[in-house]
């Protein structure tokens, strides 16, 4: 995921999905392999190439909102290593102070390193900081 990825419709319905996706079709087997673009949506499990979950959306997601609030990059380098390093510490600029303390809370908890303690899809849906949005 990456904000090239998410698109608003005319009535304002946002889609997510990938023009940007490499797929090589078998006709025999008839199997689609797709290829990693963007690096700076990776997660910290990915990048030390360890086993992940959804927690690995969660973390993309979490780079999506912070990209947003701040209009940069939370982690960004000139080079694939020094971006990998930046993953993997979690550091990152502070996000705008004109945003509230729970939305600069989700986001932290998003781009947790660790991620056992990034949240679930649903723990992130009941927050009132999203819910609210949901209901309309």
């Amino acid at each position: 995921m990456k904000t090239a990825n998410i698109f608003l419709t005319k009535d304002k319905i946002i889609k997510i999905g990938d023009f940007g996706i490499s797929k090589a079709l078998d006709k025999t087997t008839m199997a689609a392999t797709a290829m990693i673009g963007t690096p700076y949506y990776l997660s910290p499990e990915m990048v030390e190439g360890k086993s992940y979950s959804t927690k690995a959306d969660i973390w993309a997601l979490g780079v999506i909102l912070y990209q947003l609030c701040a209009l940069k990059l939370p982690f960004d380098a000139n080079s694939l290593p020094v971006l990998a390093l930046k993953i993997l510490k979690g550091s990152f600029p502070p996000i705008p102070a004109q945003y509230s303390k729970d939305l600069k809370s989700l986001i932290l908890q998003m781009l947790q390193v660790d991620q056992k303690k990034r949240p679930s899809i649903d723990a992130i849906l009941l927050k009132p900081i999203i819910s609210k949005y949901l209901s309309k």
